[in-house]
Order: C-alpha cells, then sequence, then structure tokens
C-alpha cells in the first residue's frame, strides 16, 4: 500500500510525489513522499491524531534557511497555508500565525506603535521558523519578545508553551523536535509608528546592502562560533566566492550560500562541508550548519 493510502480523511490539501524545489529559497530538492497543507489548526490535530506515529512527518515553511535535499524528504511533509498566516494586535501584544512572514509581523507591529519587533523586518521566512531556531538580528532575537506559543504534537493534542518552554540559546530552541507550531504571541514596548518604521528601515536597508538577497539563497549558512563572526573566517579561508557545481559562496556575504547556477543541493551542500573543512584546517574553527538540511541523498 502506498504511503497515501493510509492516510485519513482531511479538509486541506494531500498530495503524493509532490516537487519541494519550488518552495525552497534555494530552489533545489527532491519530492515530497506525502505533502499536506492543512485547512486550520483542527484539521491539522485530527491529522496528526489519526497517522502512525512512526510515520516520519517533518514541518516546511517557506524554507528560507532549508537545504532539501535531492532524494526528497520520507514520510509526510507539512506545509502551514493562508489559515496560519493572520497578525493581530492588541495593545503591545502581537499575535502572529506560525506562517505569517516575519517582515509582515514587524510591520504590523510597527503600525500600532508596537516596538522591539524591529529585527524581524531582517528575518526571512515565517514566524514558525523563527520560533525553531530562535532568529534574530541586528541585535535581537525571538526569545527576547516572545510570550506565548501555541503548538500541536504528534498525538493531536493542543499545547501552550511559555518562553521559558522553549529553552533557547544562540539560534536553537530545546523543545521537541515533534511540535508544530502554529501562532506565537509577542510584547513590545510603546514607541511612534514614524520612529519604528526608521528603525525597520535602517535594518531593510543594511541588509540589502550587505547580503545576496536577490539571489536563490539559504540566509546565514553557518553560526557565529564563540568569539568569531564566520565570514570573517570563511572569508580568512580564502572560500569567499568559492564554488561546487553551480554552488557558490556569495562574493557580496561569503557566509551565504547561493545557487548561483543550477545547483543540485548535492552541490550545496558539499560546498559548505568545503567550507567547514578549509577553516578548521587554515584556523582550528568549527563551523556549524545553521541551514537546516533535511531530506535523503539522491
Amino acid at each position: 500500500m502506498n504511503l497515501i493510502d493510509q492516510m485519513p480523511a482531511v479538509r486541506g490539501s494531500l498530495k503524493a510525489d509532490v516537487p519541494l524545489a519550488p518552495y525552497s529559497w534555494l530552489r533545489v530538492g527532491g519530492p515530497a513522499d506525502v505533502f499536506f497543507m492543512p485547512k486550520d489548526e483542527a484539521d491539522l490535530a485530527l491529522f496528526l491524531s489519526s497517522i502512525d506515529p512512526d510515520i516520519p512527518v517533518t514541518v516546511l515553511g517557506v524554507a528560507s534557511n532549508t537545504l532539501v535535499r535531492d532524494g526528497g524528504i520520507e514520510g509526510i511533509v507539512i506545509r502551514l497555508g493562508p489559515a496560519f498566516g493572520t497578525v493581530e494586535t492588541d495593545g503591545l501584544r502581537v499575535t502572529a500565525g506560525a506562517a505569517a512572514l516575519d517582515a509582515r509581523v514587524a510591520k504590523s507591529a510597527s503600525q500600532a506603535g508596537i516596538a522591539g519587533l524591529e529585527f524581524y523586518a531582517g528575518v526571512p521566512g515565517t514566524i514558525g521558523g523563527a520560533l525553531q531556531m530562535n532568529a534574530g538580528c541586528y541585535g535581537g532575537e525571538t526569545c527576547d519578545v516572545l510570550t506565548e506559543v501555541i503548538a500541536i504534537d504528534r498525538r493531536g493534542r493542543r499545547l501552550v508553551l511559555s518562553n521559558a518552554d522553549m529553552k533557547y540559546s544562540y539560534r536553537h530552541s530545546g523543545v521537541s523536535s515533534d511540535l508544530i507550531f502554529t501562532s506565537a504571541t509577542f510584547e513590545g514596548t510603546t514607541d511612534a509608528p514614524d520612529a519604528i518604521q526608521a528603525r525597520m528601515d535602517d535594518i531593510t536597508q543594511k541588509r540589502e546592502n550587505s547580503q545576496p538577497i536577490r539571489s536563490k539563497t539559504g540566509g546565514s549558512t553557518f553560526k557565529n562560533p564563540d568569539g568569531h563572526s564566520a565570514w570573517k573566517v570563511i572569508d580568512a579561508a580564502g572560500m569567499r566566492g568559492f564554488r561546487v557545481g553551480g554552488a557558490q559562496m556569495s562574493e557580496q556575504h561569503c557566509n551565504f550560500m547561493i545557487n548561483a547556477d543550477d545547483a543540485t543541493a548535492a552541490d550545496l551542500e558539499t560546498l559548505g562541508e568545503a567550507v567547514r573543512a578549509k577553516v578548521m584546517e587554515t584556523q582550528g574553527i568549527s563551523l556549524d550548519w545553521e541551514v537546516r538540511r533535511i531530506g535523503r541523498a539522491a
């Protein structure tokens, strides 16, 4: 029996063998065995409570920091759709669905006179991904403003998590990878919308000036090692602009991999490992991947 034939009835979209490259900012990756876009939180919860708990489940947002390998992803890939993309403000609080773009959350907060979420203007991707990796930039990060997270577990139970429950550290959360975040609430401080927008504009300009945002990229490839900037050690190792097949370390910002010329996922991952090896060889510094690598090799 094919995996798709084992799936329960749903109100959302459920398909087999869906190519994932169009959903990835790097535009690479093989198909999902099963691809599910739930209609809403209740549809997601019922689905999770009905499937075999041994079937692998992977959540894929806009894949701004994800490398999907060429062999695709085993089991079920879940992508949250429009019902999970709402953003609402109330006083100094912002509640956003996990599929809401980070930049949209920053904009909504700004318009409501809520300061503290400006850094999201410089974070590519969605709130779900930001929650998973404690995303941040330019002096701010998710754990600074988060108050509450709603998640669904593999048994379909709805959980409410506090900031402390997320067990945050640098670009990492310590919660179970089985949890699927559906929404989050943040709290900021009061400021004039024009002042907040000015800070957001500054972040956006800095990002456009320093990062290859017009290229097919996955954001920062590696985490900053303790006491170092990842781009500086990559540059010192002579890896700025280095290529493997169609994959390249950006000339503009050498901690960004780009799909420069019809790269495969294997090209990109091989490139990243070559950079890690060269930095270790020349400087004795270990680089840890920030880009999430998932799926099967071809």
